[in-house]
């Protein structure tokens, strides 16, 4: 059987499973995808057991049932690199077959291809579900709840459950919480929803699955199907499926590390500290070390030193009207809290040097960053 595969249409489809299929790995089958081609519909699959997506591919002339295991990378680079539509045939009698292997030949112009291919039975079953419960939130919200928290997640942290997001559901309260957290710092995201149980859950994503979804949720504008279970997410976004292996783990309590007493209140000009910020980190080669901030009448003033370089000093005019305060505060973190808020002013809720120091959008609680300081 002779399979003409568009050339857009097949690059477009191995486009989005190229984060997903693993590139180096010990289990070689997950190098793989399975594409699956009949009359009546026509998909691929990729997983490599974290994370795992599933999608119609547009394959006309398709008279019988059959499912190919091929390999990721490779054919996405003949994709990639051919300039007419690919012509795909079954050359399993050629010399060289094993149990194990399927070969198939690929055709485009005058280039010829013929892949090794790997038995579609080995391949990583889609799960079955039961018992879940549904959500449903729109792309734009979602992405927006992904954005202000994946950038505080932990990456390879040996305490594996920071390596993602907390996504806490709270039946009673119709509310979803979204919080990332690397120990240093947290962002929590809540957001009013309808929920029709009245059952607390919470799971908790991986930073991967994040990465991906957040790739497609742009272009969608509209709304997403979410079945939660016990170890798995599923998001359906229209005629795509990504799913999530949950990660197993226990959760930090975070509404125990909110400060709820910090009486000093700084009002600043989102804008002008993040221009401040850049100037002054201009001397600092290593971004991530410990800032010196100083707040008194009306002045925020921020200061980086390095004894190999030089040091950079600079300033901005906040509204503050409590005692003088010094403290230090990891100079990236900052920059990304502050890159992450959208108001042109935020409020910095302090209590002393050593307590975590809290950030706001003005008008909101929405959207809470908390900072721990540093020793100066």
């Amino acid at each position: 059987m002779k399979i003409t595969l568009n050339k857009q249409e097949i690059h477009n489809k191995l486009a989005n499973i190229q984060g997903i299929v693993e590139k180096k790995t010990t289990l070689p089958i997950i190098t793989n995808f399975l594409m699956t081609l009949g009359p009546d519909k026509s998909e691929i699959y990729a997983t490599d057991l974290e994370v795992a997506l599933k999608e119609p591919i547009v394959i006309e002339g398709i008279q019988e049932e059959l499912t190919l295991c091929l390999p990721g990378k490779r054919l996405f680079e003949i994709s990639r690199e051919v300039e007419d539509d690919l012509v795909l045939e079954d050359d399993s009698t050629g010399e060289g077959n094993a149990a194990d292997i399927r070969w198939i030949k690929l055709k485009s112009g005058k280039s010829k291809f013929r892949i090794a291919c790997m038995n579609p039975d080995d391949y990583p079953v889609w799960p079955k579900f039961s018992n879940q419960k549904i959500i449903t939130v729109h792309s734009n919200t979602l992405l927006s709840i992904f954005e202000r928290t994946i950038y505080c997640a932990g990456e390879n942290d040996p305490r594996y459950a920071f390596n993602g997001v907390l996504l806490h559901l709270i039946g009673n309260l119709n509310k979803l919480n979204m919080v990332g957290t690397d120990g240093h710092r947290l962002a929590i995201v809540s957001h009013d929803m309808e929920l029709d149980f009245e059952d607390e859950i919470k799971v908790i994503i991986p930073r991967k699955a994040v990465t991906e979804l957040k790739k497609f949720l742009p272009a969608l504008d509209d709304e997403i199907v979410i079945e939660v279970t016990k170890n798995h997410l599923l998001f359906k976004l229209k005629e795509k499926e990504f799913l999530t292996r949950l990660i197993d783990g226990s959760y930090p309590n975070y509404e125990q590390v909110i400060p709820i007493n910090n009486d000093k209140l700084v009002f600043i000009n989102r804008e002008e500290l993040i221009k401040c910020l850049r100037r002054v980190l201009v001397m600092g080669k290593d971004k991530a070390r410990v800032m010196k901030v100083e707040i008194a009448d009306d002045t925020f003033a921020l200061s980086v030193s390095d004894p190999e370089i030089g040091e950079a000093n600079d300033s901005v005019n906040v509204q503050y009207n409590a005692e003088p305060i010094t403290m230090g505060l990891n100079a990236r973190f900052l920059l990304d809290t502050l890159l992450s808020m959208q108001t042109p002013t935020v409020s910095m809720e302090l209590l002393d040097t050593l307590n975590p120091t809290i950030f706001k959008e003005e008008g909101s609680d929405d959207y809470k960053c908390v900072l721990m300081p540093m020793r100066i």
